[in-house]
């Protein structure tokens, strides 16, 4: 399984790149269109060709584009810094050209600003921006009537309804992020809910088969202890040894599964579950069989000394194959899958992995990854789960075993 695809070009660019490159365009077109290019009879009063005559005047559109400039940098580490500094440097290039308004495609810049500011930080913050944004194109309204400059239509007012739609547009971006991540984290939360419950029906399935062990060697024992005192030492062992791991199982899971939840509806039912052995690291085999008979080849590999394991623990080791197994045969596109089972001397260490092509990766919010996941976590072990550097995917698992439990 591997990475996942990456994110198309216009996507990779920052924001603040569009921003810079909006206001630096909108900024450079009247310097080449009426002073650089030779005079003609098409001029402008808003950008005269002597205006920019004066050394002042070229320090101040300097200072302008620098300002404009490191707002694009810093526009996605610090938002709001950045935001002024494009608002500041607007302002500013208007007073090097000497211009009693602003141009409406040089404020586009800043809108575009406004609008990354609204969709990434809270709504307080992007309501003063937003309104940091008014103030400046009403105080340019307010300059003009103080000193009586007639300019015809203003274009504040159309402005001001430009810099609303974009603080609108970057808000509903924000409220839609928003509410994608609560319904992630609601899905995972439900996943985890969901799969302790699933576990604790297993664990139901493990006590059940272990208490009809004790019951059946117990009854065995009560039979011949009379008659065959050896017979019924040796059933009495093997209920003590069948209830210490049943017991010791429980006490390991039952902290974390008691969180959870029960359905009423359904616990009568599971309560009528037939007795039947647990699965175990002794069904890897047959899985792989049945796998690899089903197109996908299996490998198994087993390293160290292969022993009895807890009921619970064992359980657990094979569910992670189960999955890791059948998530490369759904999405990883190989035809061959490996599983390495290495048996320490206090932990177990299960990896499969494969080379295909499949989507996916080890931080998604997949019922599978998040299931084995939280098997290992109640078991205090380890879990990882990814894209390998040469390709395909790993599932990589060490649960430890308890000191005199084999």
């Amino acid at each position: 399984m591997s990475a996942s695809p990456s994110l198309p070009l216009l996507k990779r660019i920052s924001a603040g790149f569009w921003v810079a490159l909006l206001w630096v365009t909108a900024a450079v077109y009247p310097i080449v269109e009426y002073v650089l290019r030779p005079p003609r009879q098409m001029y402008s009063t808003s950008y005269p060709r002597d205006g920019l005559d004066s050394p002042g005047a070229q320090a101040l559109l300097a200072l302008a584009f620098a300002l404009v400039v490191a707002g694009g940098v810093l526009l996605r580490r610090r938002a709001f810094a950045a935001y002024g500094l494009v608002v500041a440097g607007t302002v500013v290039q208007t007073v090097a050209w000497r211009q009693d308004e602003i141009p409406s495609i040089q404020f586009l810049g800043v809108s575009v600003a406004l609008c990354y500011v609204a969709a990434t930080r809270s709504r307080r913050g992007s309501l003063i921006a937003a309104g940091a944004a008014v103030g400046v194109l009403v105080g340019y309204l307010i300059m003009r009537a103080v000193m009586g400059i007639g300019s015809g239509t203003d274009s504040e007012p159309y402005m001001v309804l430009v810099v609303a739609i974009a603080w609108l547009i970057g808000n509903s971006v924000h409220q839609a992020r928003a509410h994608t991540e609560e319904l992630h984290a609601r899905a995972a939360a439900q996943a985890v809910t969901a799969e302790r419950l699933r576990i604790a029906r297993e664990m139901h399935d493990t006590v059940a088969h272990s208490i009809g062990i004790i019951a059946l060697q117990a009854g065995a024992a009560a039979r011949v202890v009379e008659t065959q005192p050896d017979r019924a030492r040796e059933a009495m062992i093997t209920v003590e040894k069948a209830g210490r791991e049943t017991l010791s199982g429980l006490r390991r899971l039952l902290g974390a599964l008691r969180q959870a939840d029960e359905d009423p509806e359904r616990s009568g039912d599971r309560m009528e579950t037939p007795l039947r052995p647990a699965a175990g690291l002794a069904d890897v085999e047959r899985l792989a069989a049945t796998t690899t008979a089903a197109g996908i080849r299996v490998e198994v590999w087993w390293q160290g000394t292969r022993r009895t394991l807890p009921a619970d623990i064992d359980l657990t080791a094979f569910r992670i194959v189960q999955e890791s197994v059948t998530n490369a045969v759904r999405h990883s596109g190989a035809d061959a899958c490996r599983v390495r089972v290495d048996y320490r001397e206090d932990e177990i260490a299960i990896e499969v992995s494969d080379r295909g092509k499949g989507g996916g990766t080890g931080t998604n919010t997949g019922y599978g990854l998040v299931g084995m996941r939280e098997r290992v976590t109640l078991l205090d072990g380890a879990f990882t789960a990814g894209p390998r550097p040469g390709g395909g995917f790993l599932v990589a698992a060490r649960l430890p075993v308890p000191a005199g439990a084999a």
